[in-house]
C-alpha cells in the first residue's frame, strides 16, 4: 500500500493546536514619532493613541512547539500605537524574524506582515544590549542601550492589530474575497523587568523596509524583559479592503517609491522659529 501525506485522510483527525507558549528575552523600546506621520500610518477603523509612539521589540524566543520540540528564532515587532472600539493596541508595521514556519503560519493565520529577516541578533555583553536586523543586504534598524535596575516582574496583556486578506490574481488593486481586521493577544508573563539606560535607536535608509520613514524624535521608554509570553488571536470585523488598499505594499518587499508627501507641523514651527 503507497502512502501519499500531501493529502490528509479524512478519518484522522488532527490535533488541534492550543495557544503557543514561548520563553522571551526581549529589548523593548517606544519612541515618539511625528504625529502626522503616525497617523497616516493607520487605516481605519485604528484610531491614533493620544501620543504618536512607535512601539519597538526584539526578542529572542524559545518557540515551545510541542511538548518536546523548542524553536529558537530572533523576532522583530514594530508597531503604531493605536485603538480599536476602546481597545489599546499597536497596529503592526514591521515584522522580520527568522524562519519560515513562523513566517507563513503567521501571515496566512493571523495575518501578521512578517517577512523573513536575513541578520536578526539580540547580544548582551556585560550590561550593554545590542539588537540588529537587516534584510536585502541592509541593517535597517539598531538598538542599543545599558541594562539597569530591575523594576521586577510584571504580567499583563498586550493587544496587536493585523490583516487578513488576498490580493487579487490579476495583479490588479483589490482583494480576492473578503479582508478582516484582526487582534493579536500576547499575555505577558516577565519573570523580569530592568531599566535599558542610555538607549538609542539607529535607523537606516531601505527601500524594502523603510522604517527610517517614521523617525525618531524621543526615545520613551526602554525595558529589558525575559520571562514567557502565550500567544493567541482572533478575527474582529469584516471591513472594507479600499480601508488597507494603500497600506499594504510593503507587505510584498515592493520598493518602487509610492509613498505619500506629508506635511509636518514641525517643519513649519523650524521656519517659523
Amino acid at each position: 500500500m503507497a502512502r501519499l501525506r500531501y493529502v490528509r485522510d479524512p478519518n484522522k483527525t488532527p490535533p488541534k493546536p492550543g495557544n503557543l507558549n514561548s520563553s522571551v528575552n526581549a529589548v523593548r523600546m517606544v519612541y515618539e514619532t511625528e504625529p502626522e506621520i503616525a497617523a497616516a500610518l493607520l487605516p481605519k477603523p485604528l484610531v491614533p493613541a493620544d501620543r504618536p509612539e512607535i512601539f519597538v521589540q526584539q526578542a529572542r524566543v524559545d518557540m515551545h512547539v510541542k511538548p518536546d520540540e523548542v524553536m529558537s528564532i530572533c523576532t522583530v515587532t514594530v508597531a503604531v500605537q493605536c485603538s480599536y472600539e476602546g481597545i489599546q493596541g499597536g497596529y503592526i508595521i514591521c515584522m522580520p524574524m527568522h524562519g519560515e514556519f513562523v513566517v507563513i503560519g503567521g501571515r496566512e493565520i493571523f495575518g501578521e506582515p512578517k517577512k523573513i529577516a536575513e541578520v536578526a541578533t539580540l547580544e548582551v555583553d556585560g550590561s550593554h544590549v545590542k539588537t540588529v536586523v537587516g534584510r536585502h543586504g541592509i541593517e535597517f534598524m539598531e538598538m542599543h542601550g545599558d541594562i539597569g535596575e530591575s523594576t521586577g516582574p510584571a504580567k499583563y496583556p498586550e493587544y496587536f492589530f493585523c490583516h487578513k486578506a488576498l490580493p487579487r490574481i490579476d495583479r490588479e488593486p483589490g482583494f480576492e474575497g473578503d479582508v478582516y481586521l484582526t487582534q493579536l493577544n500576547w499575555e505577558r508573563n516577565y519573570t523580569d523587568i530592568k531599566t535599558i539606560h542610555n538607549p538609542e535607536i539607529i535607523l537606516r535608509e531601505s527601500a524594502y523596509d523603510p522604517l527610517i520613514d517614521v523617525p525618531v524624535k524621543k526615545i520613551v521608554s526602554a525595558e529589558y524583559a525575559t520571562g514567557s509570553t502565550i500567544t493567541s488571536g482572533k478575527v474582529l470585523t469584516k471591513i472594507p479592503g479600499e480601508w488597507i488598499i494603500n497600506h499594504i505594499d510593503q507587505r510584498y518587499d515592493d520598493p518602487v517609491d509610492l509613498g505619500i508627501d506629508i506635511s509636518l507641523a514641525s517643519e513649519k514651527e523650524a521656519v517659523n522659529a
